[in-house]
């Protein structure tokens, strides 16, 4: 697992499917704000060889995809409990009774923290972390309900969007539409991390992780949605902040045989295709908040620090 990576669960706790929607299921189309992306081509992979080995970054392909729609921010706390409202879903973590949770975020009790994540010691397993207490049982998503929502696995951003009437995307569609018209650029604005005068455009690390974070962004952890510039096309937020899932399983052999045509990723893997990095990425050790960048992890893992973006 990268250092900004989400940490699967352990295979000791309990696993299985979402549960079955409630009977207030309905249809949350006015909830959000997508994106009319006209499809194309365009070259998918890295372009820099940045890429880790192990992501599968390349090799660089033509891609083709028809029109579709993206929503321009990742999934809310408030939308997220408007579909919580009318379904009386519960989460995996909720079900779980523990989350995984950045060390620097925690908001719980000393008897709520059970310690550590192996291998990985700047994640703590916190009881009570769940979508609506994201930090842990002391944090509430009231407090911030313009932030992305985290602490959902896979399943449960798949249960949202079959509510909502959408789904998640493609990895090829996050990668086309968080490039934003840009061909072969490094991010979503350009091939420089900063703006001008030394603008943050995204939402990362800053200091020495992972003990240490100057907060020169102005966040500690997630940032409200459109607290930075939109893409070409758009989209906000498409690097750092929190990982989004995509739909497609994770194989690193991936791309060396692709199909061009609008590519529905394999159809087994080691985990679910995750991107656009997180606020725990770091130029001087994990940069996979480059356009191209990809990780993964197990469809019933969740943390805070992925998230979900839907498409249509």
């Amino acid at each position: 697992m990268s250092c900004c990576g989400t940490p699967s669960r352990p295979a000791a706790e309990p696993g299985g499917q979402p549960e079955p929607l409630g009977a207030g299921r309905g249809s949350a189309g006015a909830l959000h704000e997508d994106v009319l992306l006209p499809g194309g081509r365009f070259r998918m992979g890295d372009h820099f060889g940045e890429g880790y080995p192990e992501d599968g970054e390349v090799p660089v392909h033509d891609v083709v995809l028809p029109a579709f729609r993206m929503d321009a921010t990742a999934v809310t706390n408030r939308q997220f409990a408007r579909f919580v409202a009318a379904t009386g879903y519960r989460t995996e973590s909720e079900r779980f009774g523990s989350s995984a949770v950045f060390q620097l975020q925690v908001q719980a009790a000393p008897e709520d923290i059970f310690g550590p994540v192996q291998a990985a010691p700047w994640w703590l397993t916190v009881r009570g972390a769940d979508w609506a207490h994201p930090a842990g049982p002391l944090s509430h998503w009231e407090e911030i309900p313009d932030h992305p929502v985290v602490q959902v696995s896979w399943h449960d951003a798949v249960a949202y969007c079959r509510w909502a009437g959408r789904r998640l995307p493609a990895e090829a569609e996050w990668e086309y539409a968080a490039r934003g018209g840009l061909e072969g650029k490094r991010y979503a604005w350009g091939d420089e991390l900063y703006g001008e005068a030394g603008q943050h455009l995204c939402n990362i690390w800053q200091g020495e992780f992972p003990g240490v974070n100057t907060v020169e962004d102005g966040f500690l952890a997630t940032a409200p949605v459109r607290s930075f510039p939109p893409n070409g096309f758009g989209l906000y937020e498409v690097s750092g902040n929190v990982w989004e899932w995509c739909s497609d399983w994770f194989l690193p052999k991936y791309y060396r045989n692709a199909p061009p045509e609008n590519p529905q990723g394999p159809t087994i893997g080691r985990g679910k295709v995750m991107r656009g990095g997180s606020f725990l990425c770091h130029d001087s050790y994990c940069n996979r908040y480059r356009v191209a960048a990809r990780s993964s992890n197990s469809p019933d893992s969740a943390s805070s620090n992925c998230g979900f973006r839907t498409a249509a």
